[in-house]
């Protein structure tokens, strides 16, 4: 394995950063990275930051403090898990592509640290974790909860699952490992736990792979089998490693990498020796410890984190190169290799991961058509395919590598050919299916059919074998050219054997279900073999192309012009015939579709086969109705399969299929006809069992009559039933037919027919019933065949029915009284029958009833014709009538005469304009008077509508009738017509109404796209800015330009310069140029080509628009650009020779320089010589550089160089030579040379040989030889001496004697400098060049400093004393300072500095004796001073109580402060309690604030106490826990419900009147009262009381928070089931209704919007608890509590016994206890409840 650092994904830090965790995302396209500062990083799978989001507290009102412990995505790759110390495990939605949306999609809560976490592969909703407590954690993402796996007693420390997702270890504290194994899916087990074995520490990195590996702080890397028995162990040294950390397998297992100290080891299985080896150490500096390691998913990356923050990404191939530049091979191990499709075209960046099952190394790889997949070893052969991602490995021998010939024309198999053998493989199995002899091994000569849709997968089992593969598997191959064998692969057996005599074979396939084989002959014929009869039969004559549609049995073949089509190749003479032109290319099948491609010649053309047919009507023809159904079943309902389903019911119930078509009807939903044929085949059932249970032989019991007669029914034949009946002298059966279809006259028909003795009793009893039941009509239709018309006509009318009572009486001669044909006018009017009361209503003479019937009943031909008749007034109003009704019946072009007989223009008008009518319309119109607003009205749709004919002049002639001229300018003006615009809004329209209607016509016209419609609307207006902004937006800048330099020209050049950097940040140069030229700005041009590195550009627009001297400063900008060689060329290409010889220079390219200069500027030479000269020099070649100074003319820098080489001979030599004034320089710096290696006295000879005496004092001074300076300077230069001596004082000073200012302070005095002397000593400072000084060493060298101005200098004494004590206040020597004036008498100075340095006592004692006048001052200076610095204690020392109080409180010093007032008086407590217990409650110390409330009593001095007080019982009340010993709870209770009669009443001494505060006191006080009398019953035994009283306390929930009063009764129940074994089913009840509403409130408390009301609470009817009480935003209840109620409520669930309802919304109780309960709701103590006392 070779490890190959790829990028640095994220850097390391300056100081400690651990990468907290790092995974891959299983589609190996994201790395996430969790640094130290609780961030998650993206990255993409190259190594590049995409994103980051940070985690989120569990809590988020803390701090962000916790850990994260691990990191892992989701399978699907779109989620990822967050493990957090703060007991939470957060799935974050990420998506699948970067920026989509991140989200918290679940939240999985813990009661303690999550340490690690683990998501298998195979279980995608399952988050595996281990926490603090020792447990392993499942948690589902669907339900969002987690449960426990399994639990141990000591912490999980990591977790691995196992490669298939099976099972998972865990790593614990005490250094064991257990192993969980999942139940198998579907099996309903728990799955099971065991301890896998102990290691040697800690197991903190703990892997699973091919084997599995286990390591921690004792640097030992174990290895173990699946078993627990260690495999192999390496061990490190614990002073180099420290600790292993982390440990993780590449995707193989085959390769394990172990993180350690600034390295991380890599393993590796030998195959071949069968046991671990570490291949190599990768060591990195600085990089502290490895903690994390992910491999990416396909085993191509390694990511590698470190404690320093760094993330670094290696490339973890063996070898890894590019096949064909369309594939890219990378060798993860040495039988696995990681294939990539590279290519564009079918499906880009395809990996498949070809690898040895067997773990043989892959030598050779190969892909064929790009899908196909060939591989050797040293034994066996791989074959894969790249689309459906299926490998075999099949056993090959080695000596044919090479010579083999793979045939991939089938994509279920592959053929291998070799030595006159043809191998069949089929792909996902590792199996040879057969082999075959044959020499003809074209595509076109062999075919292999598999039945069903594709190779069914292998299925592993224990012990390594497959399961049975059942599906057919036929091959047709050539003998010879004639002779064709078919034999089946799975069994090995010869199928047909078939020799065609007339012609060569040159095509054969097989079809899909391989029952038929078509094969085409040398002579174009086309024959059809069947398989199982082996008949022939010839198809066609000629056929140029044929081919079995994919999937189908249906053959597609080309006659010449003819394409044929058999549908139902089991009846080769049904052949569909289409006609075509061209040749058949091919033929495509896509779901739902399939087409032949023939082609034409200069196109190509599809023809569509019929899909239905091909796969349904193939079933049908071979009566494979069960295939059939399957196939529609596969399909969706639609109109088109729902007629197949039609189609095949038919038949089947045709052929007695009698279950194939209940099936049909079930999928048609007509489910009485499938239940219908479900009693018919058990009908048949129970007659074939019948006839069997005779004795006879099987029949048919589709024959039997009772199954006959219920088919007929079920075809609706119902007399063929009834014949059927009577035949089989089943008469009653007949007669129970057509009474179960209700038609109970046909039943009493039959049994007159067949003289049934009970049919006349029969009859009656029908009429009877029909009476009975309202049925008057029937009963009326049998009266009147009897020709009993009264007694029909009764019945008719009795019934509602008086039509047809109506209808007796016209069409029989029946005399009938007055009173019964006004009942039948009326019962017609009541039933809405108008039109036939019309009628009865005109035979009785009654005109007006007639016609007004007629009217109702809409009949208004009739009405208007008896109208006209008889009563001509009414037919006005009937003719409007009649148009209204035909108006609402949408028939206007009728109601149009209508209403003008009427005389209604309006509504004839309305109409009109409604049928579209508008000639008829318009001469309406224009008969009404034209000033109405109703005719006007009119006149606007007119206008409209010749609008729309385009009759433009007729529609402006009526807009202006209808006052709407600005509707006629706007016509116009959409219709291009500008002069008629204009003319008309002149003559009808101000000028700002023409200017607003312009515009507004041209922003419409602007949306619409018609810009030049639109600029010339802005344009009439005055208004060409609106028209340019138009353009701009449009981008049609040409046009934008165009109006720019008509109407706005001063704005010419600012528009050129926007649309010039608008085109260039667009990316559009070319354009951008054209408008900074027009401009006039090009050298924005110039500077735009410039950044985009277009030069040439540039120098083109230099040229042309600043001349040749602008385009030699671009030539010249190109050429620094570019640099070296080529700049300089590109220089000289240009003409800039100086600028070339330079810019040469500069680059080192002298030679090119000088030879530039010397052909073409001599003046540059000796120029381009010096630099040649000084660049040699530089490179060490002296004497190279001395010949370019000489030919440079500059021989002085060749003798400098020299000097500075110490080089004397050379520099003497080319000093005589080229320039002897320098020999002197040359002696100078040699005796300088010599003076510097310590030759003094050769030195000083050389120079003052040459005169050069001041010059060796001057080396003597510098070389700190002060003796020897001034002897040179009394011989050879005097007037020096005095200068040499100052500058050795002043050396001395600064220099020698730094580290004793004394003896430099000496030497100054005895030179008579005082001042210096004195300053000496001020200047010593703590940390001076000579090392620290002490602070007593500093006040002894100032000190001295007074001494000498005393000594010698008295008029420098003052200012040396204020120096000094300035200095030593500095060091705060405040004593010292202050006796130092005190010597001197200056007291009022030594006071000052006492105060300054709060030397208090010494202070107030000088002052005293020195300075009464100041003793007072001096006092209150001190308190001041300990007030300001909260010196409490000293101020309680002086004496100042009430400053010393004020302190304290001031510091929160509180048990200082109430300690010291209870010393002081009753007054101070008063003051101070309150602010004692507030202090108390706001650090939640509640007992102490309690404490002090009984001990200091209530403190009220002003209504903010009160609401003080109120406060502290209400926090007091939610820390009642009745789980503590009534002894300890008890008093404590009883003493605080006792002190608020007191509150309460001290209250109203402070508060208002109407203040609520001391009733609220009271009810705190009802509230402790009823707990304290739960405690005592509860300490009694009266367990029941106990929790009826607690159920009580509910109804101060807005006081009790809602989830300790739920929770304190839940948890009670608990107690109480286990005590009252009689009732257990009740209190559990309770406690599992109450505890659930805990629950419920734990998860909406986090909603701050969250109310009672959203709570399902409904179960608490007839219960205490309110409806609207309020949600606690502050847990009372511990996560420990939540967990343990949570824990409870699963178990209670499964629990049978256990209701999830109250039982009793009312606790019962005992009458005696009853009573005892209304006593303590009054606030009474029974004597029951009296506590108890210890003897």
């Amino acid at each position: 394995m070779q490890l190959r650092h790829l990028r640095n994904a994220q850097p390391s830090q300056q100081s400690l950063a651990r990468v907290s965790a790092i995974c891959w995302s299983p589609n190996n396209k994201r790395l996430a990275i969790a640094d130290h500062t609780r961030t998650v990083h993206l990255y993409d799978e190259a190594g590049e930051h995409k994103d980051k989001f940070p985690t989120k507290a569990a809590d988020p009102k803390v701090a962000r403090v916790y850990a994260i412990r691990g990191l892992q995505f989701s399978p699907d790759s779109t989620k990822l898990a967050v493990a957090q110390s703060d007991n939470i495990v957060y799935v974050y939605k990420l998506g699948l592509e970067w920026g989509e949306k991140k989200s918290i999609c679940n939240k999985l809560q813990l009661s303690c640290p999550v340490t690690c976490l683990e998501w298998p592969l195979s279980r995608p909703s399952e988050i595996i974790f281990g926490g603090a407590d020792g447990k392993v954690r499942v948690g589902n993402v669907k339900t969002n909860k987690s449960a426990t796996l399994y639990s141990t007693d000591s912490c999980v420390v990591s977790v691995a699952a196992s490669p298939d997702g099976s099972a998972v270890l865990s790593g614990h504290l005490d250094n064991s490992i257990y192993r969980f194994t999942f139940p198998e899916e579907g099996s309903g087990g728990t799955g099971s736990q065991a301890k896998f074995t102990i290691h040697s520490c800690v197991p903190y990195a703990l892997a699973w792979g091919h084997s599995i590996v286990a390591c921690g702080s004792d640097c030992t890397v174990v290895f173990y089998d699946r078993m627990g028995s260690t495999l192999q162990r390496f061990e490190y040294s614990a002073a180099e490693d420290k600790e292993l950390m982390c440990a993780s397998f590449n995707p193989s297992g085959y390769c394990v990498v172990v993180g350690a100290w600034e390295k991380f080891r890599i393993f590796v299985l030998s195959v071949k020796k069968g046991k671990w080896e570490e291949c190599g150490v990768k060591s990195i500096h600085n990089y502290l410890s490895v903690n994390s390691v992910a491999w990416k998913p396909d085993g191509s990356r390694l990511a590698v984190a470190a404690a320093c923050g760094a993330v670094d990404i290696y490339d973890a191939c063996i070898r890894r190169y590019r096949y064909k530049g369309k594939f890219e091979f990378t060798y993860v191990s040495h039988s696995a290799v990681i294939v990539k499709r590279l290519s564009t075209g079918h499906q880009p960046g395809t990996r498949i991961l070809l690898k040895s099952q067997f773990g043989y190394e892959v030598q050779r790889l190969n892909v064929y058509q790009d899908r196909y997949l060939v591989a050797h070893t040293d034994t066996t052969l791989l074959l894969g395919d790249l689309v459906s991602c299926k490998l075999s490995e099949v056993p090959w021998p080695n000596t044919t590598r090479g010579e083999e010939r793979f045939i991939f024309d089938n994509p279920q198999v592959c053929l291998v050919y070799h030595a006159g053998e043809l191998a069949v493989v089929e792909y996902g199995r590792n199996e040879v299916l057969g082999v075959c002899r044959t020499e003809h091994i074209s595509a076109h000569l062999v075919s292999v059919r598999i039945e069903g849709d594709g190779p069914a997968e292998a299925l592993p089992e224990d012990d390594g074998m497959v399961q049975e593969d059942r599906r057919r598997k036929v091959i047709a191959h050539l003998l010879d050219r004639q002779t064709i064998r078919i034999w089946d692969l799975a069994s090995g057996a010869p199928i047909a054997l078939w020799h065609h005599q007339k012609a060569k074979i040159d095509w054969l396939e097989l079809n899909r279900r391989a029952t038929k084989l078509l094969f085409r002959d040398k002579a174009r014929q086309l024959i059809l073999l069947d398989i199982q009869t082996q008949v022939c039969t010839t198809l066609l004559s000629y056929c140029s192309y044929v081919q079995w549609v994919p999937d189908s049995d249906v053959a597609v073949a080309q006659n010449r012009n003819e394409l044929c089509v058999w549908y139902s190749i089991e009846n080769p003479d049904r052949v569909a015939v289409v006609p075509i032109k061209g040749q058949v290319e091919d033929i495509e099948r896509t779901p739902g579709k399939t087409e032949v491609v023939v082609d034409e010649g200069v196109h190509t053309v599809t023809y569509l086969l019929d899909e239905a047919l091909i796969e349904f009507g193939n079933a049908m023809d071979n009566r494979e109705y069960e295939r059939a159904c399957e196939l529609l079943e596969q399909i969706a309902l639609t109109p088109e399969t729902e007629a197949m389903w039609m189609h095949l019911s038919r038949v089947a119930t045709a052929e007695g299929r009698m279950t194939i078509a209940e099936r049909c009807y079930a999928a048609l939903g007509d489910v009485a006809k499938a239940r219908a044929l479900n009693e018919i085949n058990d009908l048949a059932a129970s007659a074939e069992q019948v006839a069997q249970q005779a004795g006879r032989e099987r029949v048919n019991g589709y024959a039997h009559f009772s199954v006959q007669a219920a088919m007929a029914i079920l075809n609706q034949n119902f007399p063929l039933a009834q014949q059927i009946y009577i035949e089989n002298n089943r008469v009653e059966d007949a007669m129970a037919m057509w009474d179960e279809l209700q038609r109970y006259d046909e039943s009493i028909g039959v049994a007159f027919r067949c003289n049934h003795p009970k049919a006349e009793q029969m009859r009656s009893q029908y009429l009877g019933y029909l009476v009975e039941s309202g049925q008057y009509e029937r009963a009326g239709e049998i009266k009147e065949r009897e020709h009993l018309y009264a007694e029909a006509i009764a019945l008719y009318l009795q019934g509602g029915l008086p039509g047809r009572a109506a209808h007796v009486v016209s069409t029989n001669s029946v005399s009938v009284p007055a009173n019964i044909l006004e009942a039948i006018a009326s019962s017609l009017m009541k039933a809405g029958m108008f039109e036939k009361a019309g009628d009865f209503f005109e035979k009785l003479q009654m005109k007006e009833r007639a016609i007004e019937a007629y009217k109702r009943g809409f009949a208004f031909q009739r009405a208007v014709e008896l109208s006209r008749r008889e009563m001509p007034g009414y037919v006005v109003s009937l003719e409007e009538a009649w148009g209204d009704w035909l108006h609402q019946q949408k028939l206007m072009d009728q109601a149009i005469n209508h209403y003008i007989d009427a005389n209604c223009y309006v509504k004839a008008i309305d109409c009109a304009i409604i049928a579209r009518q508008w000639t008829k319309a318009v001469s309406i119109v224009d008969s009404l008077d034209p000033n109405d607003e109703v005719t006007k009205k009119f006149y606007k749709l007119v206008a409209n509508h010749y609008e729309d004919l385009r009759q433009y002049p007729d529609a402006e002639r009526y807009y202006i009738k209808a006052d709407l001229q600005r509707e006629a300018v706007e016509m116009y003006t959409r219709n291009n017509m500008w002069d008629q615009a204009q003319g008309v809004a002149r003559t009808y329209m101000t000028e700002q109404e023409i200017a607003s209607l312009y515009i507004n016509q041209a922003q419409q016209m602007e949306e619409a796209g018609e810009f030049k419609k639109a600029e010339e609307l802005y344009v009439k207006v005055n208004d060409p800015d609106l028209a340019i902004h138009m353009y701009k937006k449009a981008r049609r800048f040409d046009d934008m330009i165009r109006l720019v330099s008509v109407h706005r020209k001063e704005l010419l050049t600012k528009t050129h310069q926007t649309l010039a950097a608008q085109f260039e940040r667009e990316g559009n140069p070319k354009q951008a140029e054209v408008h900074y030229v027009q401009a006039k700005e090009w050298k924005a041009a110039c500077n735009m080509y410039r950044e985009a590195g277009q030069w040439e550009e540039a120098i083109r627009v230099a040229k042309v628009h600043g001349g040749v001297q602008a385009s030699k400063h671009v030539v010249f900008a190109w050429a620094k650009q570019l640099g070296g060689d080529v700049g300089s060329k590109l220089l000289s290409k240009f003409g800039l020779i100086e600028q070339a010889i330079d810019y040469a220079i500069d680059n080192g390219n002298f030679d090119y320089a000088i030879e530039l200069a010397s052909t073409s500027l001599k003046s540059k030479l000796s120029y381009a010589h010096l630099k040649y000269a000084m660049f040699l020099e530089d490179e060490g070649r002296f004497t190279d550089a001395e010949n370019e100074f000489i030919k440079a003319n500059k021989p002085k820098e060749a003798i400098d160089m020299y000097i500075h080489q110490r080089n004397w001979s050379a520099a003497m030599r080319v000093a005589d030579a080229a320039d002897p004034p320098s020999i002197n320089d040359v002696l100078v710096a040699q005796a300088r040379d010599s003076f510097g290696k310590g030759q003094y006295e050769e030195a000083e000879a050389s120079l003052l040989k040459v005169g050069k005496a001041e010059l060796v004092v001057k080396l003597y001074k510098e070389a700190r030889m002060w003796q020897e300076a001034h002897r040179v300077a009394r011989e050879h230069c005097p007037n020096k001496v005095q200068e040499i001596s100052a500058e050795c004082a002043q050396w001395m000073s600064m220099n020698e004697a730094q580290n004793d200012p004394t003896a430099v302070a000496k030497l100054w005095i005895e030179s008579g400098d005082i001042d210096r002397a004195i300053d000496t000593y001020l200047k010593v400072v703590k940390d001076g060049p000579g090392g620290p000084r002490s602070s007593d060493e500093l006040c002894r060298l100032w000190l001295m400093a007074v001494e000498v101005a005393l000594t010698h200098s008295k008029d420098k004494l003052p200012v040396t004393m204020t120096a000094v004590a300035k200095l030593l206040v500095g060091i705060h020597r405040f004593d010292q300072a202050s006796l130092l004036y005190e010597n001197h008498d200056q007291f009022e100075e030594a006071v000052r500095i006492c105060v300054q340095g709060k030397l208090w006592d010494r202070a107030q004692s000088l002052a005293d004796q020195h300075l009464p006048h100041r003793s007072e001052e001096v006092r209150k200076l001190r308190t001041d001073s300990l007030v300001d610095s909260n010196n409490g204690d000293e101020l309680v020392k002086i004496g100042d109580i009430d400053s010393a109080l004020m302190t304290f409180c001031r510091k929160q010093e509180f048990p200082k402060m109430i300690a010291l007032a209870r010393q002081t008086g009753e007054a101070y407590v008063a003051k101070y309690s309150p602010i004692y217990i507030q202090a108390m409650l706001d650090q939640n110390l509640i007992g102490e604030a309690v404490t002090t409330l009984m001990t200091d009593g209530a403190c009220i001095t002003e209504p903010k106490h009160v609401d003080l007080y109120r406060r502290l019982l209400e926090t007091c009340i939610p820390t009642i826990d009745l789980t503590q010993p009534v002894a300890v709870l008890g008093p404590s209770l009883v003493q605080l419900k006792d002190k608020i009669p007191d509150l309460v009443k001290k209250s109203r001494a402070v508060l208002k009147k109407d203040s609520p505060l001391p009733a609220h006191l009271d009810l705190l006080a009802m509230v402790l009262h009823q707990y304290y009398m739960a405690i005592l019953s509860l300490s009694h035994g009266i367990h029941d009381l106990h929790v009826k009283i607690l159920v009580g306390l509910t109804q101060f929930l807005h006081i009790i928070p809602a989830d300790k009063a739920f929770y304190d009764i839940g948890m009670s129940a608990r107690r109480t089931a286990d005590q009252d074994r009689k009732r257990r089913a009740m209190w559990l009840s309770y406690a599992f209704v109450f505890l659930n509403r805990v629950l419920d409130l734990n998860e909406i408390m986090e909603d701050p919007d969250a109310t009672a009301a959203s709570m399902d609470l409904s179960e608490l009817e007839g219960t205490p608890v309110p409806r609207d009480f309020p949600i606690p935003r502050i847990h009372s209840l511990g996560p420990e509590q939540v967990e343990d109620a949570r824990q409870w409520i699963l178990t209670a669930s499964l629990d049978q016994s256990v209701q999830h309802s109250l039982p009793h919304p009312v606790i019962p109780l005992s009458p005696e206890l009853e009573e005892v309960y209304g006593r303590v709701l009054k606030g009474e103590s029974p004597s029951v409840l009296a506590p108890r006392t210890r003897k």
